[in-house]
């Protein structure tokens, strides 16, 4: 059995917990058995090899092998997004997860369509651990609450690129260039950032970027943002 689950506690003396949904689906959608092996991932970047000691209606517990080496770690990426409607949220946090992003931070904006309520936050939060059981990555990307553009910018560590998505922008390729550390991109709401909040976001030293020929939507321009980001990152430059 080759199946991925999350850790929700942390391990204790070799052995973990699965409960709730993740011990449902392994009882009784894969039908699993005492002595089946299956792969377990902490969110934090740990993954181990596990094999069933016991089952019981809502608890697996786990005997783990030892951890397996760690991955590269890919450069630090916060997209702050003004949230799509719909389903269009979780395709985009699942593509985000896949491609390494860090953090996603809901964006509050003037022409804002979604509202991302604690129950929102909740659910992309689930969004993040199937599309990590899925794509084999150990690192949860974080969901953090929604934000102000000024107080998204003013957040931002010493050091760190920060670019908005912008059809009058420059390529993506020349700005990214010589730049290896931290990075967070912007992208504005369906109808874009006003005009206020383009100059907030230069003001604050953001750069400029455009994406594609034509106009994207949200999620699409979140997911080329890091696509071309990780493409340009250490180890996987053109």
């Amino acid at each position: 059995m080759s199946e991925r689950f999350f850790l929700a506690a942390p391990p204790v003396a070799g052995r973990a917990e699965l409960s709730g949904d993740e011990a449902r689906h392994l009882v009784r959608v894969l039908r699993a058995a005492i002595g089946d092996t299956v792969s377990v991932f902490d969110g934090g970047g740990r993954e181990w090899p596990a094999r069933i000691a016991t089952i019981g209606r809502e608890r697996v517990v786990l005997d783990l092998g030892q951890p397996q080496a760690a991955g590269p770690t890919p450069r630090p990426l916060t997209l702050a997004v003004a949230l799509p409607k719909g389903d269009r949220q979780k395709w985009m946090v699942e593509k985000l997860t896949e491609l390494g992003c860090t953090r996603l931070v809901p964006l509050a904006t003037t022409r804002g369509v979604a509202e991302a309520t604690p129950r929102a936050i909740e659910r992309l939060t689930r969004g993040v651990v199937e599309a990590c059981k899925q794509c084999g990555r150990n690192t949860l990307m974080e969901i953090a609450p929604r934000a102000a553009l000024t107080d998204v910018l003013a957040a931002r560590d010493p050091g760190t690129l920060a670019l908005v998505a912008d059809p009058d922008g420059a390529p993506l390729g020349p700005v990214l260039a010589g730049h290896e550390g931290a990075i967070l991109a912007l992208v504005g709401p369906e109808g874009g950032f006003t005009a206020e909040e383009l100059a907030t976001a230069t003001a604050a030293g953001c750069r400029s970027v455009c994406l594609a020929p034509h106009v994207l939507r949200v999620e699409t321009a979140a997911v080329a943002l890091a696509a071309g980001i990780w493409a340009d990152g250490p180890g996987h430059a053109a």
